[in-house]
């Protein structure tokens, strides 16, 4: 039985990005400058972590990605719009 897939995360146990969010290719690779523009006004398409294509869903009030090992994102401002008063 895999206990790996029960592990709970802490923000400062998570990884560095290895990958950029906005073209998917290693951060060491190549300056990202027009990327990291482009993501403060876009969702990252790409998971971070491992590279995978994500599930970009955007709303009026944010947007939501998913990568299909590592989970969801959610951007601050969908964060902030579910918080109850």
């Amino acid at each position: 039985m895999n206990t790996d897939a029960n592990k709970t995360t802490s923000p400062s146990s998570t990884p560095k990005p290895h990958f950029c969010g906005q073209c998917g290719k290693p951060t060491d690779e190549q300056p990202h400058d027009q990327c990291a523009a482009r993501l403060e006004l876009e969702p990252p398409r790409y998971c971070t972590t491992c590279a995978r294509r994500m599930v970009v869903q955007v709303v009026p009030t944010g947007w939501t990605a998913r990568c299909s090992e590592h989970g969801i994102i959610t951007s601050p401002e969908t964060n902030a719009s579910h918080v109850a008063p």
